[in-house]
This record gives structure tokens, sequence and C-alpha cells, in this order.
């Protein structure tokens, strides 16, 4: 494939974003406002370590499939991001109830669950709720690290988890765009 084509299909890819995210608008617009439907519950490794190669090999927290988990600046020991807007993009990590999630050794104090507004349990950082976030699409990426977006008023700062327990990761590589919501998300 010739460099011309590369960049035509990064273009491509990187303009129907915008059209995949009113996409998921308008899904979380269809429930019933509690948001259950877009919850990820974490399974028999509710948070794992993982190493992203493409970012200088820096260690970041993950679900057990190792998708990337993020936490926002503006919540501490409370979920702000509650709307179907915000949770079609930022899925909160949640356990059942009653059970407590399962975490690597090293990052087992730092853990906790904090409670949403639907009553269900979400896995935190330092009291800081973890969610994965929707346009990561596999293992290892971390398209979410510093993504700024506002939803029902408060406008958030992602970045990605990491274990050393601050939870804020340095700045990513790549130039991110700081959109609300309307504005689409850009990598």
């Amino acid at each position: 494939m010739s460099s011309r084509t590369t960049h035509v299909a990064r273009t491509v890819r990187r303009s129907a974003l915008p059209a995949m995210a009113v996409g998921l608008l308008a899904l979380a617009g269809c429930g019933s406002g509690s948001g259950t439907s877009t919850k990820a519950t974490a399974g028999s490794r509710s948070v794992a370590t993982v190493t992203i190669q493409d970012d200088g090999g820096r260690s970041v927290l993950a679900t057990s499939d190792g998708r990337t988990l993020y936490l926002s600046d503006q919540e501490h020991g409370r979920v702000l991001c509650t709307s179907g807007a915000c949770e079609a993009i930022w899925t909160p990590l949640t356990v059942n109830a009653g059970k407590q999630p399962t975490v690597p050794r090293r990052v087992a104090a730092d853990i906790s669950t904090v409670r949403r507004p639907d009553g269900s349990m979400q896995v935190a950082l330092d009291g800081r709720p973890l969610y994965t976030f929707s346009f990561d699409h596999g293992a290892g990426q971390v398209n979410g690290d510093g993504q700024k977006d506002s939803f029902d008023g408060t406008t958030f700062s992602w970045h990605a988890a990491t274990p050393t327990g601050s939870g804020t990761a340095p700045a990513p590589s790549a130039p991110t765009t700081s959109p609300s919501f309307s504005g689409g998300y850009r990598y």
C-alpha cells in the first residue's frame, strides 16, 4: 500500500469517529436513564497491570481482558459521569453487589469501590472511579489518555490509571483534542 493510500485510509477512519460518537449518544438516549446496559461488570480478575508497548513501555491498569482503565481529575470519592451520554463513551467498571474487585497485589491497598447513583458498585483507584473508553478497540490501547469532554455541565479531564497510586499518567505522545462531546473525538 502506498503512503498516500495509507494517509487516505487514516483520514477516513479518523473522520468516522465523530459519527460513531453521535451514534453512541443516540443509543444512550434510548435507554432507561439508569445506564445499566452500558456498564461493564468485572470478570474473575477486575484489574490487571499491563505495559503499553507503543508509549515508552509505561504500565497502566487494565481490565482482565487488557482494556485500559481511566479516571477523571474531577471525580474523587463520588461519581459524576452518570448520564447515558457519558456512560456511552466512558463505561464504568463495576462489580456485583457484595463482591470485592480482584486486583494485583501491588495496587490492592489503593483499590476500593464507590456507590453509583443507581446503587451499583464501581471499582475505584484512590477513591477515583475507573472506566474503560469506548474508542479503545483492543487490549493495550490508550486513546482516552489526555482526553477532555463535557457532560451535564461538568468538564472532565481523563487519564490512563497507573499502578503508582496517583492514577495520573503522563501526557500521551500523540496530540489530542479538548472537545466538548459535540465536537467529537480525534486521535
